[in-house]
């Protein structure tokens, strides 16, 4: 009587285990990066600070305000990158008065 042995496939050598964990791990990663929208803190903080420094105290004051709006900007953009902090900037568009409850309600 013959017995028939039964034998494990081996993984493929063609791609080691290594590689296909680092494959998944790239690919779940890949979803949590910032995108490009997240990037415009340091452009803006650029553009206020040297809006506002050369207001305020001439050329020299511009340039100053530039550079330090620029890394302020960076560091509160990374910041709101990093957490997913909706950046709100929404007014009302009309006249009105915040209750007891902090809600705004318009006097039309």
């Amino acid at each position: 009587m013959n017995k028939a042995r039964l034998a494990a496939a081996p993984l493929p050598a063609s791609l080691p285990a290594r590689l296909l964990f680092a494959a998944a791990a790239l690919l779940l990663a890949l979803p949590a990066l910032p995108h490009a929208g997240h990037a415009q803190g340091i452009v803006r903080g650029a553009q206020e600070g040297s809006y506002e420094g050369n207001r305020i105290a001439g050329p020299v004051g511009g340039a100053v305000g530039g550079v330090v709006g620029a890394g302020v900007g960076g560091a509160v953009g990374a910041v709101e990158g990093v957490f997913g902090i909706p950046h709100r900037h929404y007014r009302h568009r009309c006249r009105g008065y915040y209750d007891g409850y902090h809600h705004f309600h318009c006097y039309r």
